[in-house]
């Protein structure tokens, strides 16, 4: 089913992970891409397998989302290029381990420049860019309400996270404009694995549940893969999901029961 073929798309994040995958779904869907990171060499490389999955076209814009002055430039550039936006996935994030007593004032602040204050730049930028009637998906965790051990920062920032992007859709619905949010669960992507010194056990961890750090399994006894998560994002910006706004979906194989 052709969901957003001849839609233009902003993608942050674009150049690993999930927001890898979104860029790559919503290609297949022939739209016109915006593919926004700070890796430039992730972004050039994703920009053309983008194209190669059949893109109308890709527009590369390398900036950090905690910098409001370069997401402003990016998102006046891609409209430059593209027009006005239909549809925008903020899919940048960072994930540093640390409890309580471990997270530095320096972590702190990096999840919640990035992870928080990046999505709330993108939005400010994006309501200036967006066509009335567009669609935001804002990609958080399931984190943002599951407590977990050893993730205090990242939890808080995606916790405050889910909560902007619900906020923000709130006013942009006078717009037409739907923003909704999308919580994905452990995902098969460099960022989980890099949680997992040794990642066969991290793996079967997830998978089985780990009772002493107050985390359940995944039912579904698989990791996501970011083509999973890309795939109800994609869905979530096109017009099927026309009448759905302000909703937080567990995208996490049951992990969250």
């Amino acid at each position: 089913m052709v969901v957003v073929s001849g839609r233009t798309a902003l993608v942050t994040g674009a150049s690993a992970g999930i927001g890898r995958a979104v860029a790559h779904a919503l290609a297949e869907q022939g739209a016109a891409l915006a593919l926004l990171d700070v890796d430039a060499g992730g972004l050039a490389a994703t920009a053309k397998e983008a194209l190669d999955r059949g893109a109308g076209q890709v527009v590369e814009l390398v900036a950090d989302v905690s910098d409001r002055h370069a997401v402003s430039a990016a998102f006046a550039a891609a409209t430059d290029a593209l027009g006005p936006l239909d549809a925008l996935a903020c899919a940048a994030g960072v994930l540093t381990p640390g409890g309580l007593d471990e997270v530095t004032a320096e972590q702190w602040e990096r999840h919640l420049a990035v992870n928080t204050t990046g999505v709330l730049h993108c939005l400010q930028a994006g309501s200036a860019h967006l066509r009335d009637g567009g669609a935001v998906v804002v990609v958080s965790s399931n984190a943002a309400r599951v407590p977990r051990m050893g993730m205090i920062a990242y939890a808080a920032s995606k916790a405050a996270t889910s909560a902007l992007t619900r906020c923000a859709g709130l006013e942009l619905a006078a717009r037409g404009i739907r923003c909704n949010v999308v919580e994905p669960g452990s995902t098969d992507t460099a960022m989980q694995r890099d949680l997992w010194p040794d990642p066969e056990a991290g793996r079967a961890a997830a998978l089985a549940g780990d009772p002493a750090a107050y985390r359940l399994g995944i039912p579904l006894g698989r990791l996501a893969d970011p083509a999973d998560v890309a795939a109800v994002v994609a869905f979530l910006l096109s017009d099927a999901a026309r009448h759905v706004t302000l909703q937080q979906l567990y995208v996490d194989g049951g992990a969250s029961l």
